[in-house]
């Protein structure tokens, strides 16, 4: 009875924790966003470094969320998904000396791993609740990625623009995955009130 009080004890605190989480990957993403379509554009400097700040900004919530949630020993998919947030960081950073074209490729590889990465966790945390958004969001991280290695080898213009898309997509199942385990814990605190 005791270990089963203390694993419903362990989800609700880590549903407590992934709900503020995922509010603020939720507005990172949204105002990375936002920058990318408006100033951003026109300012190929500050693109530059928003497009190595966006995996930097991967690897620290990947790492702060798996300290939080049991240490990175005990959570590999958040650590694997943290040390290729970092390589990509800095494969992004040269790449721009290069072109457009190599750092999309960067982001298409990183996009594939960091997806089935997120994809994993979620389904080892899935009792936390909220995770079939996640699942999805990995799940098509993966798909953008494959996308992205391959318009990188074509002739198309490419800008940041062609990014944000992808963060978009991943702000929605942030908010989306928010919500539910907000709404869901103020459920549960209105059962718990009723009874």
């Amino acid at each position: 009875m005791l270990a089963i009080t203390n694993e419903t004890n362990l989800v609700r605190a880590s549903a407590t924790w992934l709900k503020s989480y995922y509010f603020v990957r939720f507005a990172f993403s949204a105002a990375w966003v936002i920058l990318a379509f408006t100033v951003a554009k026109a300012m190929p400097a500050l693109a530059a470094v928003m497009l190595v700040a966006y995996p930097a900004w991967d690897a620290l919530a990947n790492f702060t969320d798996g300290q939080r949630t049991g240490g990175l020993n005990r959570n590999k998919t958040q650590l694997l998904n943290f040390v290729i947030s970092i390589i990509t960081t800095v494969a992004v950073a040269i790449a721009l000396g290069k072109s457009m074209n190599a750092v999309l490729a960067v982001f298409g590889v990183w996009a594939v791993l960091s997806g089935v990465f997120q994809l994993a966790t979620a389904i080892r945390r899935w009792k936390s609740g909220a995770q079939w958004a996640m699942v999805l969001s990995g799940a098509q991280s993966a798909l953008a990625g494959i996308f992205f290695v391959k318009m990188a080898g074509s002739l198309t213009t490419i800008d940041i623009t062609n990014v944000a898309p992808y963060a978009a997509f991943g702000a929605f199942y942030f908010l989306v995955s928010a919500v539910w385990l907000t709404v869901s814990d103020a459920r549960r605190k209105s059962t718990q009130a009723a009874s």
